[in-house]
């Protein structure tokens, strides 16, 4: 069978994506093209772009999104803003891609991979380490940190039932409390490109509102690697904003991706002026209903063990560290 390498553009890795006919799988919101073109020009990382696709005669079987630094390779993107990362492969290619891909590294003078953080169900724990061992490299893979999840069930009552007795009970009766408020208004809303800026600026000023950390890590560059993946992700349709209101004002945000039947929420933001109404923990636990109302299956925490995830029901995920190192 005849493999070839060839160099690649963000926007032809986007024309890849938007043709189903190429069967890749595109595993998460953070290994989209949009997503890693925001990324590399907000960062700038002065690392050399080795964006790739892995063909099989003509068919494309995997797309390769790293970035080199001397003999070191490490994928596009930063754990603090990307929650976990791989390679796009056509299922059933898997040691075909990564083969041709270490080859071809090799040939390029690279002598280490530093890839995370991974799930245990990427292609990298689940192919790659096993190509990799059989040419010979040394892999060391260790556990850095998590990321939380759960599963949706198709009705509301369902997913309260899930929940242990005490919890459920909590729920409930913040949400009695949060009802009884006032004016309340909860909407969970695909964000159009015209929308995304006067939300981003609610959201950035709840999001800095809400926890110290959370404002000084407000970059002036974060800020715009926020901006632009917002106004990235809502021209894909992709955006949702959870916004919580109370007599007309906005207490809480939820920023969050709507893809491949899950819901991702990647960060929120809430005033603490309210938080006798438990506006921060509502506005998730409101958009957790949305989207079992919606038919979606998934709802994603994202990485962090913060106590609330456990408590609304998700389960923990491991996140790997892989280096593999030639020989």
């Amino acid at each position: 069978m005849s493999y070839t390498v060839t160099q690649e553009s963000f926007g032809s890795l986007t024309s890849y994506w938007t043709d189903s006919s190429h069967r890749l799988k595109w595993g998460s919101v953070f290994v989209l093209p949009p997503w890693l073109e925001v990324w590399w020009r907000v960062f700038q990382p002065g690392t050399e772009l080795y964006l790739a696709a892995v063909r099989e005669q003509s068919d494309i079987i995997g797309i390769v999104p790293l970035q080199v630094r001397g003999k070191e390779a490490s994928f596009i993107g930063s754990p603090d803003v990307c929650d976990y990362q791989d390679f796009i492969v056509v299922p059933g290619k898997e040691k075909a891609f990564f083969n041709v891909l270490l080859d071809d590294l090799k040939q390029r003078g690279i002598s280490q991979l530093s890839l995370k953080p991974l799930r245990p169900d990427s292609m990298v724990m689940t192919s790659l380490i096993e190509v990799a061992r059989n040419w010979g490299f040394e892999v060391l893979c260790r556990e850095e940190e998590v990321s939380v999840e759960m599963d949706l069930p198709s009705t509301w009552e369902e997913y309260l039932e899930s929940l242990d007795r005490k919890q459920r009970h909590e729920v409930r009766r913040k949400l009695r409390r949060l009802w009884k408020a006032g004016d309340v208004v909860y909407r969970c809303q695909e964000v159009g490109s015209p929308q995304v800026d006067g939300l981003m600026d609610t959201f950035l000023r709840l999001f800095t509102l809400s926890r110290e950390e959370k404002a000084e890590f407000l970059t002036a560059q974060m800020e715009l690697f926020f901006r632009s993946l917002a106004k990235a992700m809502a021209e894909l349709k992709l955006l949702r904003f959870g916004i919580l209101e109370v007599e007309k004002a906005t207490v809480a945000m939820t920023m969050g991706f709507d893809y491949n039947g899950a819901m991702y929420l990647y960060n929120s933001g809430y005033n603490p002026e309210y938080d006798s109404l438990s506006v921060g923990l509502l506005s998730k636990v409101l958009c957790i209903q949305e989207s079992i109302q919606q038919g979606r299956k998934k709802w994603d925490f994202l990485k962090g063990a913060e106590k609330y995830k456990y408590q609304l029901g998700g389960k923990e995920i491991p996140l790997y560290n892989c280096q593999i190192t030639f020989s």
